[in-house]
C-alpha cells in the first residue's frame, strides 16, 4: 500500500458530491476530513486507503480529468455532453436523474415540425447545437445564458429553451411545456485516459464495487 500513489477524485460540488460520498461510503471508502463542514481546506485525504478527494464547479470537473489533475471524476451527463472533453465515461451512478429537453409555450410545438429558423436560448449551447444541427437538421440561432432560461420565451428573447428538466413544476408555473426530449441525465464517473492504463487494477476494482451498490 505505501508505495502507491494517491488516486485522485475531483467531484461535483453539493448534491452530488454529497450522494458520491455516500456511495463510496457503502464500499469501505471514506474521508472523515470531508465531514467537517467548517474546514477550509480545498484537498482531503485518507492517507491509508491513498486517496486524495477535491470539491470543483461542476462544469470544471472534466477539465480536471482530461488534463490528468484528478484520476476520477463524478459529475452530471449534462456536463460531460457540453464540456466535451476527453475522458472515458465508465459508469452510470444512477442518482441525480432528469432529462435535457426542449421546452417552451405549447404552441412552439409547431415550430419544431418544420425546418424554419428559430432562436433557442440555453445555458447549454452545445448540447443544444448538436441536437437541432446535428440530429433535427434544423438551423437555429442560439443564445446562451447563464441564469433563469424560463425567460427566454417569456420576454420574447427566444421561441424555445433546452434546458434541464426534473419535476416540470417550474415550466408548468410559467405557462411552459417539455416539446421534446433530447436525452436522459445522470450522475457519470468518469476516469482520465492516462490513469484508466497506469492505475487500470484499482480502478477496475473501484468501478466494480461501485457496479455492486448502484443496481
Amino acid at each position: 500500500m505505501s508505495n502507491e500513489r494517491y488516486l485522485t477524485f475531483a467531484l461535483g460540488k453539493g448534491r452530488l458530491a454529497n450522494k458520491t460520498l455516500e456511495l463510496l461510503e457503502q464500499i469501505g471508502i471514506t474521508c472523515e476530513e470531508m465531514k467537517d463542514k467548517s474546514s477550509r481546506k480545498l484537498i482531503f485525504v485518507n492517507e491509508e486507503q491513498k486517496l486524495r478527494f477535491f470539491l470543483a464547479k461542476g462544469s470544471d470537473v472534466p477539465t480536471y480529468v482530461e488534463y490528468g489533475a484528478a484520476d476520477i471524476g463524478v459529475v452530471g451527463s449534462d456536463t460531460i455532453l457540453e464540456e466535451s472533453r476527453k475522458a472515458y465515461e465508465v459508469l452510470d451512478l444512477g442518482f441525480g436523474k432528469c432529462r435535457m429537453c426542449v421546452c417552451g409555450p405549447e404552441e412552439a410545438g409547431e415550430l419544431l415540425q418544420h425546418h424554419e429558423m428559430i432562436r433557442v436560448a440555453s445555458k447549454y449551447p452545445n448540447i443544444a447545437k448538436d441536437y437541432f444541427y446535428n440530429k433535427k437538421h434544423q438551423t437555429v440561432d442560439i443564445i446562451k445564458l447563464n441564469g433563469s432560461v424560463e425567460l427566454g420565451p417569456i420576454v420574447g428573447l427566444s421561441d424555445v429553451i433546452v434546458d434541464i428538466v426534473e419535476t416540470g413544476s417550474t415550466l408548468h408555473e410559467n405557462g411552459l411545456k417539455v416539446l421534446e426530449e433530447i436525452c436522459p441525465l445522470s450522475a457519470r464517473m468518469i476516469v482520465n485516459q492516462v490513469s484508466m492504463q497506469m492505475e487500470t487494477e484499482r480502478i477496475r476494482k473501484l468501478i466494480d464495487q461501485l457496479k455492486e451498490v448502484c443496481q
